[in-house]
Order: structure tokens, then C-alpha cells, then sequence
């Protein structure tokens, strides 16, 4: 029954077709993009692979994956083979049934976002989400949660190819499903952050303060450290984090922790 089951994901194409539409792009040659690739590789033997942690570039020319690294095998279950020739239908294949369709929903509105943009803003932008896998053998569902930025962008602005940083959550979050945000900065110098719990463009304009409350708290400093390393009180702080967290429409800290991490300084 694995064999049949492998057997038939060589043959079909029924996730890959929902990102046809990137495909169609109209590409440009880059020059350097051997160099990328070996850079690439070098980074992932540099940093060392620890387990959970995975590295990958999808390929939207070809819908294939042109790069991958990490335990692939023992994570998802799925033979290296696979992902060496249908890269981007096993990478579906293995998300979570309940998850899909959000994910197919997602692609649309990164691919929409992203082509609006100015060529200068397309490479600001970078999204992040979060979703379940299920191992091919045994079942287990794993939490995964992804960072993605274009990491090939032809002169013409078309997104050619993406940089995957893929982590497994040791414990579940919170929510349930699917989750995503995405981010870029605009020509006049705005960070735009759009989640899916609030989908609409966010204007996100922090003071100095605030900006250097937020990368403490990114570093995860509490706020009594946080106020001794700015010399602030720790109401002080508490006031900023208030301020921080209605700027960005989040609901609680767990939320607005999840949006700034998409937030570049």
C-alpha cells in the first residue's frame, strides 16, 4: 500500500496546480543564481543542521524544489527521491488534509500582494506561517512553522524562487489550523504587516522607543530587563508594550510577539 501511495504521487499534480499562476511568470535570466544556490549550500553546512530545522527553495519556474537540506527523510517520512523529483507535490502531499485549503487560499494572496508592490518594496517582503505536517508511516502530526522570503528576484520583479527556514514547534500553539502573515516596507520607509486573523494593510509607525522596547522584546528580555537595559521604570515599559500592542491590532502579547516577528528595523 507506501509503495502504491508513492507510486501515484510521482504521477499526480494536484497541489502543484494551485500555484500555476506562479509558473506564469514572465522570468528573466539571473546571472548569479548559481552563486546563490552554492551559497546557499555553504550556509547550511556553516550553521549545521540540527534536528527539526530544514532549509528549502522552491522553485516557481518549474514548481520543483531547487534546494533542500535538514533530516527530510526522518521528519516527514518521505524518501529524499521524492522531493528530489516532485519537490513541491510531496511538500503539499504532506501538509495536514485540514490545512490545505487555507494554504492554497495563502499562495493566492501572497502571489496578489507581492505583484502590487514596487520593485523596492518586492524585495522588502517576507511571510511566515504556521502548519501541521503528517508523517507518511507512522501518522504523527508534527506543528511546523516556516519563514519565507523571495531569495531570487529576476530585473523585472518576478518572484523566481523562495528561502524556506522551517522549524518543528516542540509544543502546539494555541490556535488551531492554519496560520499566516506576511510583511514589506514601503518606498516612503512604512512596515506594512497583514496577518490572517487581521487581514487588512497595518501602517505600523513606532517611536524610537518603542522600536528598541520592541527588539528586547524579540530577544526575549522581561520587562524589569528590559527597563534596566533602557533605564526606563518597568511601568514605563509596561506603557510601551500597551502602546506597541494597539498599534498593531494584536489581542494579547502571544499575538503581537507572532506579528513582530515579521517586523524589520
Amino acid at each position: 500500500m507506501d509503495k502504491v501511495l508513492l507510486k501515484d504521487l510521482k504521477k499526480q499534480d494536484k497541489y502543484t496546480k494551485f500555484f500555476q499562476n506562479w509558473a506564469e511568470q514572465e522570468f528573466k535570466a539571473h546571472p548569479n543564481e548559481r552563486r546563490l544556490l552554492e551559497n546557499l549550500e555553504a550556509l547550511s553546512q556553516s550553521i549545521g543542521m540540527n534536528e527539526g530545522l530544514l532549509i528549502a527553495c522552491f522553485d516557481y519556474r518549474n514548481l520543483k524544489l531547487a534546494f533542500f537540506t535538514g533530516e527530510v527523510e526522518k521528519l516527514t517520512g518521505y524518501p529524499e527521491e521524492m522531493f528530489r523529483k516532485k519537490g513541491m507535490e510531496t511538500s503539499f502531499t504532506m501538509v495536514h488534509p485540514d490545512d490545505r485549503e487555507e494554504l492554497f487560499k495563502f499562495q493566492k494572496i501572497v502571489f496578489d500582494a507581492f505583484h502590487s508592490l514596487s520593485l523596492n518594496e518586492r524585495h522588502s517582503f517576507e511571510f511566515s506561517y504556521i502548519t501541521r505536517w503528517v508523517h507518511r508511516t507512522t501518522g504523527e502530526v508534527s506543528w511546523m512553522m516556516a519563514k519565507v522570503r523571495p531569495y531570487l528576484i529576476d530585473k523585472d520583479g518576478n518572484f523566481a524562487m523562495d528561502l524556506h527556514i522551517i522549524v518543528k514547534l516542540l509544543t502546539p500553539p494555541k490556535f488551531k489550523g492554519y496560520d499566516w502573515n506576511y510583511s514589506y516596507t514601503k518606498d516612503d520607509g512604512t512596515r506594512i504587516i497583514v496577518s490572517k486573523d487581521s487581514p487588512n494593510d497595518k501602517e505600523v509607525k513606532l517611536t524610537k522607543k518603542e522600536k528598541e522596547v520592541v527588539e528586547l522584546m524579540l530577544e526575549g528580555m522581561e520587562s524589569k530587563d528590559i527597563g534596566e537595559k533602557l533605564n526606563i521604570s518597568i511601568n514605563t515599559v509596561g506603557t510601551h508594550r500597551k502602546n506597541i500592542l494597539r498599534k498593531l491590532g494584536a489581542k494579547n502579547v502571544a499575538e503581537m510577539v507572532k506579528i513582530l516577528a515579521s517586523y524589520e528595523f
